[in-house]
Parts: structure tokens; C-alpha cells; sequence
């Protein structure tokens, strides 16, 4: 067989099951060789679409998905996409042929773009080490999480190499972390009178042992906006921490005298800058990556480790159980139960009065993608999730213009529940090609549009310097036609009493996919807006 069929083969062999892309000359031979090997692949309507499902669909399931691109522009056009993957540290294998010879129209630097954007550069270079290189290029992106850009040049693909022997899938082992850092983490935990767990993506799947060492220590439980879900339930959950938080979770976080970071990040979206950490409050990172600790803020106690190993470990040797910060009713510490005025007009309706009907009305069993923007607080803040599966967060680049392909993957890695797409205008309109994705595939998806009818982020920062607003404000867009001529069931919602189109949706058999065209009111900027404008 020929190098591109090795490499396929061998890339499915390796584990990676679904393959996301647009096919071009370059990737054909790729493409098909891994869909005759067992893979699944859906075909994007742009790659840039096409690299956010892919990344989506590796957050949801757990499993590395592939990107297939065309040489040179296919990778281009990708990059947006591979760059916020690459930014997540998502386990992603980016499957891109390559042209080598300069003078060629398709010639970039393909290993420089990759590294460029922190994804980790591989190559085919020869027929002889193929199948080595691509086997290695899955381990790479599974026991180091990186987002791996495997580049197979044209000149090699139609070269003879061997068949792909059958190997095991690679897996990442646990990191075991000190028992001195442990030891000095538990004695913290017992010295704490308001101890504040602040969980990340690195605790997906360490629920119980979380909890089980948090009721034990006393101590009040949060997540980052990427492990939104993970506690849902609890009664000591206080929901996201950060840009999100409500004021009542900000405040009860700003008065921890402990935080630990369980595979969290602690940047300044999860601690706001800083402002959720009281002067005199230590703080612990528990993270298996060692570069990961102290990035982001000053830290008393860093500890190198797996999430659930570190807390397992720390819970067989805490003692006997503390009351801490579980003194009293927490409160509303939810978003949706913070009174507000209602400011709907009959002719546009407002976010929050949106969000929260919307939450009443979907299904339990949903998983929500947002894109990014100026109303993106609200449906994050609002909208439920039943756990930490139920919201994908692609936001470490952000970019507007991901929420609808990350609905995508989404939808496929998790196909028992309700995949919502809540987007603004200006990312609608970005992604508005792969609307047809979602009626092709026949997922059940709802669509729903914030249309504010501008970049709103940009309004409402330049606006009050009274700087000409021109180019970022638009003339209105019946978005519901556009979601019927992509075969959407649609709806234009200006009131609360206009989402009973929803309703019957929801109701019904759901045979085609529906698209919701929000006229939301525009006045006012949304709560968390200036502070993200401060991390530009």
C-alpha cells in the first residue's frame, strides 16, 4: 500500500475515530483510507468550521478527533480553529498535506504555522518510518494533550510503505504527585476556616473525590467556565467563578482564606484579574503539568499532579471532618434568581428575560455551546447544564464565529442530548455556511441568535468615548429566512410569548433542526463586558 493509505490506517488504528474536514486533492487518499479503516467522517463546509467540531468533539468525548486539510490553504483556512485548540491544550490531530517545493501556489510554511499558534509541528518523512511517525504523532496529542499538526507531504504519498501492525492506543498515565506537597496541602485544608475549591478542565471526571474532600475539609465548591457543570447539584455549589460569577458567589469566594485550583488555571477570567482573592488568602494549584503552576498569579503551594490522585491521596489522610465555610445558607448565588429590570419593549426582548425563559423551556438533557461576544454572559450564566459534559466553552482564543461548529462536535460526542448553538449576529452570520452541516447530519439542534444587529463588545467600549460607530453596527438581518433556506424550522422572538414557536418545536418531532432570530435590546453593554476589554 501507499503512504497515504499507511497513514490512515495507521491514525485509525491508533485510536482516532472521527475525522472531521473539507477534502481536497491533497487529502483525498488520507481521507478515504481512514474512513475505510472504521473512522467517521463529516464533512465541514469550511475548515475552519471544520477544525472547532473537531475540537469540540475531543472535549466531549474524551477522545482525540482529527482535522483532514488540503495543502496550503486548506491549513490556512483551519487556523483560526486549530489555534484555540492548540490554546486548550485539546488532544487534536491535525491531519494536513503538504506541499515542500517553494515555487508551488499551495507552499506555506506549514511547521512554522502550526508551532506559531502553540500546536506541536510533526512530519511524515519517509515511506520507511510512516507508520512510526503517525502512531507518534497520536501519542503525542494524547499523553501530552497538545493539539498535533501531522503534515504529510504530497512527494511521499504515493510512495510504497509497509501495512500499519496493530498497535495499542496510547493512553496518558496519571501523574503521582509528592507526598510532601500533598502533606502541605492537607495541612493547609486543615488550618482553612473558609476553604473555596475552584475546579478547571483538568477536573472533568473527578467529581465525587472533589466533593467527597470538600465535605470533609467544609469547603465551598466552584468551577472555571470550561468545567461549568460539574457540581451541579450540590448544595454548596457556587457555579462559575470569574467574569460569570454572580455577586453573591464573587463575594462568597472573595471571603475564602483558602483557593485551591483543582486543574485550573486561575487567569484572570476565573479570578477576574485577581479581585476574587482576598489579600490574605492562600492559594493552591493542583495541576499535573508543573509549567502550568504559578502562570497566571503568585501561588503559596503548587502541586504537581493528577486531579484525582491529589485529592484521593489528601482525603485518606485530612481526619476528621471540619464544618469550614459550610456555615450557613449560601444564598442566590445563581444569576437567574438576581431581580433585575425587565427592559423588553415588545419590540426587542432582553437577554436576561430571554435566558432565563429558555432555560425554563429546554430539556434537562442538553449541551450548551456558546460563542463569543457581548451577550455570551448571559446564556453562559443562565442556561443550566446538567454537568460538566453539558457545556462546551470554546473560548481561549476569543474568537466569535466557533459557537455553531462547537455545537457541532458537540452534538455528535454527546448524541442523547439537546444540542443548543447560542450565538451572537455577527458569529451567526460569520458561521453561517455550516448551518447547512447541521441540516445535513440531521442533528436535532436548536440555534438561538442574540441579534443586536452590531458587534456589540465594540459598541459598547467605543461608543461612550463618542468615538463614529459605522463599522461595527449593521442594517437589520432577518436571520429566521436565512435558517429557512438552510431547511431550519425558524422563528423571529421580539417577547417571552413568541418562544411558544420553541415550545411546539420541542414538543414535536424535531425532524428538522430550528433556528431562533433573537431581537435582543441593545442599550446597554453586558455586566462582565469592561473587565474582558482589560485583558486585551
Amino acid at each position: 500500500m501507499n503512504v497515504a493509505v499507511a497513514v490512515g490506517r495507521a491514525l485509525t488504528a491508533a485510536g482516532v475515530r472521527q475525522v472531521f474536514g473539507v477534502v481536497g486533492s491533497g487529502n483525498f487518499h488520507l481521507t478515504n483510507a481512514m474512513v475505510a479503516a472504521g473512522a467517521r467522517f463529516v464533512a465541514a463546509r469550511h475548515e475552519g468550521g471544520a477544525a472547532t467540531m473537531a475540537d469540540a468533539y475531543s472535549r466531549m468525548s474524551g477522545t482525540v478527533a482529527a482535522l483532514s486539510v488540503h495543502q496550503g490553504c486548506g491549513l490556512t483556512n483551519a487556523m483560526t480553529g486549530i489555534a484555540e485548540a492548540a490554546k486548550s491544550r485539546t488532544p487534536m490531530l491535525v491531519v494536513a498535506a503538504e506541499v515542500t517545493e517553494p515555487r508551488s501556489n499551495f507552499y506555506v510554511d506549514q511547521y512554522a504555522l502550526a508551532r506559531s499558534v502553540g500546536a506541536v509541528p510533526a512530519r511524515i518523512t519517509s515511506a520507511e518510518t510512516a507508520v512510526a511517525e503517525a502512531h507518534a504523532a497520536v501519542a503525542t496529542a494524547v499523553r501530552e494533550r497538545r493539539t498535533v499538526v501531522l503534515n504529510v507531504p504530497l512527494s511521499l504519498q504515493a510512495l510504497e510503505s509497509a501495512e500499519p501492525a496493530t498497535q495499542p492506543m496510547p493512553s496518558r498515565d496519571p501523574v503521582v504527585p509528592d507526598a510532601a506537597e500533598v502533606a502541605a496541602l492537607t495541612n493547609l485544608l486543615r488550618r482553612a476556616e473558609r476553604p473555596v475549591f475552584v475546579a478547571g478542565r483538568g477536573s472533568r471526571g473527578c467529581r465525587h473525590v472533589l466533593e467527597q474532600l470538600a465535605e470533609r475539609c467544609g469547603a465551598l465548591l466552584a468551577t472555571s467556565a470550561v468545567a461549568h457543570g460539574l457540581f451541579r447539584g450540590n448544595p454548596w455549589d457556587l457555579g462559575i467563578s470569574g467574569g460569570f460569577a454572580s455577586p453573591r458567589t464573587a463575594e462568597l469566594i472573595r471571603g475564602a482564606d483558602l483557593v485551591v485550583g483543582w486543574g485550573c488555571a486561575l487567569n484572570m477570567w476565573t479570578m477576574r484579574h485577581g479581585q476574587l482573592i482576598g489579600p490574605d488568602a492562600t492559594v493552591v494549584q493542583v495541576d499535573d503539568d508543573a509549567s502550568a503552576l504559578g502562570t497566571h498569579r503568585e501561588i503559596q503551594l503548587g502541586v504537581t499532579g493528577d486531579v484525582e490522585l491529589t485529592a484521593t491521596r489528601a482525603l485518606a489522610s485530612y481526619g476528621a471532618q471540619h464544618v469550614g465555610y459550610r456555615t450557613a445558607e449560601l444564598g442566590s448565588v445563581w444569576w437567574r434568581d438576581v431581580a433585575f429590570d425587565d427592559e423588553s419593549t415588545g419590540e426587542r426582548i432582553d437577554p436576561r428575560t430571554l435566558s432565563i425563559a429558555l432555560d425554563d423551556i429546554l430539556p434537562a438533557e442538553r449541551v450548551i455551546a456558546v460563542d463569543s461576544g457581548n451577550f455570551m454572559g448571559y446564556p453562559s450564566a443562565c442556561l443550566s447544564v446538567p454537568d460538566e459534559n453539558g457545556f462546551c466553552f470554546t473560548q481561549a482564543f476569543q474568537s466569535i464565529g466557533l459557537g455553531l461548529a462547537t455545537a457541532i462536535g458537540a452534538a455528535l460526542a454527546q448524541p442523547d442530548r439537546l444540542p443548543v448553538a447560542v450565538l451572537g449576529d455577527g458569529g451567526a452570520l460569520m458561521s453561517a455556511a455550516e448551518l447547512d452541516t447541521v441540516r445535513r447530519l440531521g442533528l436535532p439542534m436548536l440555534v438561538v441568535v442574540y441579534n443586536d444587529e452590531a458587534y456589540g463588545a465594540e459598541v459598547h467600549h467605543f461608543g461612550p468615548g463618542g468615538h463614529p460607530l459605522e463599522t461595527v453596527t449593521f442594517p437589520p438581518t432577518d436571520v429566521a429566512a436565512i435558517g429557512r433556506g438552510y431547511g431550519f424550522e425558524a422563528a423571529t422572538v421580539r417577547t417571552a410569548q413568541d418562544l411558544t414557536a420553541v415550545e411546539d418545536w420541542l414538543n414535536g418531532p424535531r425532524s428538522a433542526p430550528m433556528l431562533v432570530d433573537a431581537k435582543v435590546v441593545a442599550e446597554h453593554p453586558s455586566w462582565w463586558l469592561e473587565e474582558a476589554f482589560r485583558g486585551h
